[in-house]
């Protein structure tokens, strides 16, 4: 006889300092039926990829469960993250939930609205390669045309840096887009990806 597992609310709450209290967001996910024991915390900056709170409840989500949360800014360090994540949990059969926002994708309305928030998400990624594009045919149309430029200016560095927020985004095609190679690119932005995020996630401590 095979025992199924029953469908159970877990919740996560997070703060971003030692000296913040989780005890609001503890309140309000034991009022919206989550456990004591089933909540998972961190108190740390949502910026720091290195969260074991998240990653424990991330693993302890089962199909059926309902992931709740005080906040939509509690789970995702982003608007691309958060979608990213809930996009996850919905091909794992794990629905989420937002107290505060009122947002809960076992409903139409609430699944809606996160494919409302997909589609924002990517309009802004769409206009960000647009205007960096033309941006760079116009700069190329004033003079920089032929050869490999030695290196990248500053709005050259941010808008590769605003491409690279895109995790669709690769380092090979932001360095076709403002006509550098990939190690010129790696000169300008040490570490790639992966160096932008530890540096917005220092600075956000």
């Amino acid at each position: 006889m095979t025992f199924r597992r029953c469908r159970v609310l877990i919740g996560y709450a997070r703060v971003s300092t030692d000296d913040q209290n989780l005890d609001l967001q503890h309140h309000a996910l034991i009022h919206a039926g989550v456990e004591r024991e089933r909540i998972f915390q961190d108190k740390l900056s949502g910026m720091r990829a290195d969260r074991p709170g998240l990653a424990s409840v991330l693993k302890a989500v089962r199909e059926g469960d309902t992931l709740v949360i005080w906040r939509l800014d509690r789970l995702g360090r982003s608007l691309k993250e958060l979608i990213a994540m809930a996009e996850d949990l919905k091909r794992r059969g794990v629905q989420l939930r937002s107290v505060t926002e009122g947002i809960d994708t076992t409903t139409i309305g609430g699944e809606l609205l996160f494919h409302l928030f997909g589609a924002i998400a990517q309009f802004e990624r769409n206009l960000i390669r647009e205007r960096t594009r033309a941006g760079l045919a116009s700069a190329r149309a004033r003079g920089r045309v032929g050869g490999r430029p030695p290196g990248l200016k500053p709005k050259d560095v941010a808008a590769a840096k605003a491409m690279l927020s895109d995790p669709n985004i690769t380092m090979a095609e932001v360095a076709e887009t403002l006509g550098v190679s990939v190690s010129t690119l790696h000169r300008h932005l040490p570490g790639g990806r992966s160096g932008i995020e530890v540096k917005a996630a220092l600075a956000a401590e």
